[in-house]
């Protein structure tokens, strides 16, 4: 089975920028990706807040992406990812292409466009119904259609079906959109765009394609029909992590849940950009993301995969688990150091949480003694004569 030190699991932002960093940290790293690199922004027809870019097409800022990152020249194959497995602690990714064995795993596997659920929608997808503005856009030059959401995905797709609808509709559930002032404030402007408020939409008909919508006022109850030939829809995202599911702590919705490493609850795992639990999914929070997993992947591959093997594997093991934020801790290490250096191993716990959760080390400075991985002593070091006992 082959093996890498890093593989990341999608190549949006997130995984671009991952692939880069862990490049330039020297890692062997593999992405895979089951469809066109780039991820959402592909589809994103212009973003104005890619930092120093005041203007770029998602397409393009998504071949930039991936340009950059093949100079670093990590390997890139498309591949599915069906699972994630731990066998014997060896983690395991099952792909449609065959197996491969990780040390350090990056998910960025982004989020999809959700579904309405309503009548009609699965029948007419493809048929007037679309979940992208630019790649459907272009189909009703001169039509009416109708955007169904409220956040700034629904308004700013809005705005760009304005270049070719004759009228655009903007359904929304409550009285204000939830998307940023100065989108709002643009869509507004626009003289082709009309909210329909405190709406929801109860079906969508027509014969081979869609003529209409049956929305529902949500405040008086009543039903009407309105004549669109598109319905373009954009009422949330849901993460692209059913893979991991049962595996991976997640919050409701299959939101993965990391800490600020951006480790998950699974050592060696880690996960970035729009799949995971966060306050802001935005392109540039996702290229932030990837650099922290990537950098925090390192870590763990140098430090951790190399502190098990020092730790767990001799007969005998005595270590001295310390602060190096504590300048007290970092003289008493010094000090240790120099008085038995060779005899015990210093370890960086405010650096390698994981190792002293794994230890059940909750305060520091603190001594272990090992054997074989397992734990025979633990004692509170508060000089280094307190050590000398356990040698």
């Amino acid at each position: 089975m082959e093996k890498h030190e890093l593989v990341i699991i999608g190549a949006g932002p997130a995984g671009l920028t991952a692939a880069i960093y862990g490049r330039r940290a020297g890692l062997d790293v593999l992405v895979l990706e089951k469809g066109i690199a780039g991820g959402q922004i592909t589809v994103t027809a212009e973003i104005e807040n890619w930092p120093g870019t005041p203007m770029i097409s998602g397409e393009e800022l998504a071949r930039s992406f991936r340009e950059h990152a093949e100079k670093f020249s990590p390997k890139f194959r498309e591949a599915e990812v069906k699972s994630i497995s731990i066998d014997a602690g060896k983690k395991i990714i099952v792909t449609d292409k065959g197996n491969i064995e990780a040390e350090s795993i990056v998910i960025a596997t982004g989020a999809r466009f959700r579904k309405l659920g309503c009548p009609g929608e699965a029948e007419f997808t493809g048929r007037g119904v679309s979940y992208c503005a630019v790649c459907d856009g272009a189909f009703f030059e001169d039509q009416v259609v109708a955007v169904i959401g409220g956040g700034n995905t629904a308004v700013e797709e809005a705005d760009y079906l304005t270049r070719f609808a004759s009228k655009v509709y903007i359904i929304h559930r409550r009285d204000s959109f939830r998307a940023d002032r100065a989108v709002v404030e643009k869509a507004m402007s626009n003289p082709k765009i009309e909210p329909v408020w405190n709406s929801v939409v109860e079906k969508i008909e027509g014969e081979d394609m869609v003529e209409k919508v049956v929305i529902k006022n949500v405040k008086t109850g009543e039903c009407s029909d309105l004549s669109v030939a598109g319905v373009f829809v954009f009422v949330g995202m849901d993460p692209n992590s059913e893979f991991v599911k049962g595996l991976l702590e997640m919050k409701d919705g299959g939101w993965i849940v990391t800490n600020d490493r951006l480790e998950t609850s699974v050592e060696g795992i880690f996960a970035a950009g729009d799949v995971r639990d966060k306050f802001l999914r935005q392109v540039v929070t996702a290229a932030g993301d990837g650099a922290t997993a990537a950098m925090a992947a390192y870590s763990y591959v140098s430090e951790q995969l190399h502190l098990q093997k020092v730790l767990f594997e001799p007969e005998k093991v005595v270590s001295f688990f310390y602060s190096s934020i504590v300048p007290e801790q970092i003289k008493l290490a010094t000090d240790i150091e120099k008085m038995y250096r060779g005899k015990v191993v210093l370890v960086d716990g405010y650096k390698n949480k994981r190792m002293c959760e794994k230890l059940g080390i909750d305060e520091l400075p603190r001594a272990v003694v090992l054997n074989k991985g397992s734990l025979v002593q633990s004692k509170k070091i508060l000089s280094f004569q307190d050590i000398e006992e356990l040698i």
